[in-house]
């Protein structure tokens, strides 16, 4: 959205121009957002865990992940910061992405391995999965932004982290 803004020039007339340019930059800024609308409207009243899989969208979870990566990095040997690095994470036992960091004791009796799914869990609420965990993220509450992340993440790992191939349990 913003990208749309920096590329539009507004009258510097007081005439017709001026009065219009504000409904303008406001369509503008509607056709240049994701808010994941129409993605929303193809999913129905309940969708499920696959359907919105099925339209998440990676591009948009990497904007999203944004807010993650004050704590988390998704390269290559880019190491840990106030979290793990969490490149190739999906598809590997929980708690042991990192060598060197140093989980909670309820991260790692959480056992298991990261599927899109358990992913899904703890992006919605990750004191809710692991009680006593140090992370104090609350959680995101929209399962699209949660889907997008996901997808995010497979192309954070050479091989879509072991999930993309699998399909999802029931």
């Amino acid at each position: 959205m913003l990208w749309c803004l920096t590329r539009t020039r507004i009258p510097r007339r007081r005439g017709l121009g001026a009065r219009i340019a504000p409904l303008a930059l406001a369509l503008l800024a509607t056709a240049c957002s994701d808010d994941g609308r129409d993605r929303r409207r193809s999913l129905g009243e309940s969708p499920k865990f696959d359907d919105v899989m099925r339209v998440a969208d990676a591009a948009r979870g990497g904007r999203l992940f944004g807010q993650c990566a004050a704590c988390h990095t998704t390269s290559m040997g880019a190491g840990d910061r106030n979290g793990p690095g969490l490149y190739d994470v999906l598809g590997k036992p929980v708690a042991s992405n990192s060598r060197r960091y140093g989980y909670t004791g309820a991260l790692r009796s959480l056992g298991g391995v990261w599927t899109p799914e358990r992913m899904d869990l703890w992006l919605s609420a990750p004191a809710k999965l692991a009680p006593g965990t140090s992370m104090s993220f609350p959680g995101l509450p929209d399962p699209l932004d949660r889907a997008d992340i996901i997808a995010y993440l497979r192309t954070r790992s050479p091989e879509g982290g072991g999930a993309a191939a699998r399909p999802s349990a029931p």
